[in-house]
């Protein structure tokens, strides 16, 4: 029964972590996945010997999901040796640290707020690492701490804890930290570069959207963080001319349909009915239609009926078995195939209503509640999108987490 436990709360956190970026998911969903997490959780404190032998066995294969019930588990018995145990597993790998940052960010403050001031204070700049994850993760400012990092040299020189402070100047809008973004801009780090870029813009400073342009150009490890940043930024005639540069490789469409959605410029939506009748792309383009102009594909009955044949196109997503090895989740999985000839139709209906050359969102222009309300009741990747927006319109609205944890108290 532990056993069960333990596998279905790794395997359900596996599920909600590729959920909250689904465009099938909303709070609700994520609601009660969190709810099936924690009763395996819960059941696994009912026996807390026997489910740690288990979880240690079961982490030792150095997954997220499995270190993630392992370190709830180690952090709510308030075992000094199980959580040096879990800790020093997960830190060994980026997957571990995964399961690790996300445990921290699950639980209610009460529990790991002294660990994470315990990590944030450690002399292994490892335990920092950790710690500014986790604030990244809760969205809470570890204050004097992370002005520190910035004035130490051995935080600067571990790569990973520089340029993950610095991303989190930009998602908690630390504006007396700005003057330590230009000197990390000399870096030669593309890691440390990029959230010095990123977190400048970030903090209000438009013009430095031209030092993403290489990552939003090029494929990369940042890109797609990129592209979701900068054509929201950029105006829209230069927008434009940075998607005509990308459309130049053929290989990057799908990013110009991403960058399309980003720049919200309804000029693109012919363009985008054309991607529909190609089968690979005919999902991300609806999405992208149905983002610009709100115009819900199954809503207003835009979507196939019968899906086309696409053997070979796109893999298969997961299924909820815990027994299924497959996790790898197509970004179109959940997304509906448009019918292109009643998309066309419908937007000759209602194109009046938009004008070329404006930003829209979800139908509307981009203004403070509309996104506060599609933060609110939109799915997942609407809801990433608004937080995205109302961080960028507001100088000092943190960026919220559209990943965070509905339940946690605290």
């Amino acid at each position: 029964m532990y056993e069960q436990f333990a596998n279905d709360a790794a395997f359900l956190w596996l599920l909600r972590s590729i959920a909250t970026d689904q465009p099938n998911y909303v709070s609700a969903d994520l609601l009660e996945l969190e709810e099936r997490i924690d009763m395996h959780l819960d059941g696994l404190m009912t026996a807390p010997d026997v489910s740690w032998d288990i979880c240690a066995d079961a982490m030792s294969i150095e997954q997220p999901g499995e270190i993630f019930a392992a370190a709830v588990l180690a952090f709510r018995s308030l075992d000094i040796n199980k959580i040096q145990q879990v800790v020093e597993l997960g830190l060994r790998s980026e997957e571990g640290v995964l399961g690790l940052t996300s445990a921290l960010g699950w639980l209610p403050g009460k529990i790991c707020h002294s660990w994470i001031k315990k990590f944030l204070t450690s002399k292994d700049l490892n335990h920092k690492y950790l710690a500014i994850a986790a604030c990244s993760v809760r969205r809470e400012d570890p204050s004097e701490y992370l002005t520190s990092i910035f004035q130490r040299v051995d935080c600067l020189s571990h790569q990973k804890l520089y340029a993950r402070s610095l991303r989190l100047v930009g998602e908690l809008k630390r504006r007396d930290l700005s003057g330590a973004l230009p000197i990390a801009l000399r870096s030669d780090n593309p890691e440390v570069l990029f959230w010095a870029a990123w977190s400048e813009v970030m903090l209000g400073d438009k013009s430095a959207v031209k030092l993403l342009q290489p990552f939003a150009l090029a494929p990369g490890p940042f890109q797609s963080w990129a592209i979701d940043t900068v054509f929201r930024v950029l105006p829209i005639l230069e927008g434009r001319e940075w998607i005509s540069v990308l459309a130049k490789d053929p290989a990057q469409v799908r990013n110009v349909i991403k960058a399309t959605t980003a720049l919200g410029d309804p000029h693109a939506i012919n363009w985008l009915v054309a991607q529909m009748q190609i089968p690979a792309l005919s999902r991300l383009a609806g999405e992208a239609f149905a983002t610009i102009t709100g115009i819900d594909l199954e809503e207003h009955q835009l979507a196939l009926a019968e899906l086309p044949d696409l053997d070979g196109v796109l893999p298969d997503g997961p299924t909820e078995s815990p027994d299924d090895d497959n996790v790898d989740m197509s970004e179109d999985e959940r997304l509906p195939f448009p019918h292109s000839d009643k998309v066309a139709a419908t937007w000759q209906k209602y194109q009046h209503r938009f004008t070329a050359g404006q930003r829209y969102f979800m139908g509307k222009s981009i203004e403070v509640e509309h996104l506060k309300s599609v933060f609110t009741t939109g799915n997942q990747r609407q809801r990433r999108a608004a937080a995205m927006e109302l961080s960028l319109l507001q100088p000092n609205y943190f960026l919220l987490n559209h990943a965070a944890r509905f339940g946690r108290e605290g």
